[in-house]
């Protein structure tokens, strides 16, 4: 696949061209999330409701049936299950790590060995979280190591 990135004259909008052979239920995915102006997160914290950039969030997790955001120094509430943040989050380069987390995979600063086959990766704000030796082979495939 070749993809090619054209600055518009500036009496022209911004457009996308796909040209494709087949279109597949991803192909579609990532077009509309492309083009949606949905693509915030909608979280909570102290009564208030905030949409947050998926860049913004480090990783997630659920902990007693609740799903929390952890962003750079806050962590936010959100009524979405784990799986329907995961689905909505595909294309934005999060991964689930283990049972209960998905991490954004951009802001791991570095990855360490843990015990029993798992690893550790430390993000840039500097948490440490654990991914699940199940994990482990989906990461690698995701990282190409």
């Amino acid at each position: 696949m070749k993809v090619i990135i054209q600055k518009p004259n500036d009496d022209e909008k911004d457009s996308i061209i796909v040209r494709c052979r087949y279109v597949d239920p991803d192909l579609i995915a990532l077009l509309n999330a492309a083009v949606s102006h949905k693509g915030k997160l909608v979280a909570h914290l102290n009564g208030n409701t905030h949409l947050l950039s998926p860049t913004d969030v480090y990783y997630i997790d659920t902990v007693d049936s609740k799903t929390f955001l952890y962003c750079e120094n806050t962590v936010y509430d959100s009524k979405q299950k784990l799986y329907e943040l995961e689905e909505f989050l595909e294309y934005h380069d999060f991964l689930r790590v283990s049972k209960s987390l998905i991490i954004n995979l951009r802001k791991v600063k570095f990855l360490s060995p843990a015990f029993h086959g798992r690893l550790q990766a430390e993000l840039k704000n500097g948490e440490k979280v654990v991914i699940s030796r199940q994990y482990v082979p989906a990461l690698k495939r995701t990282l190409g190591i």
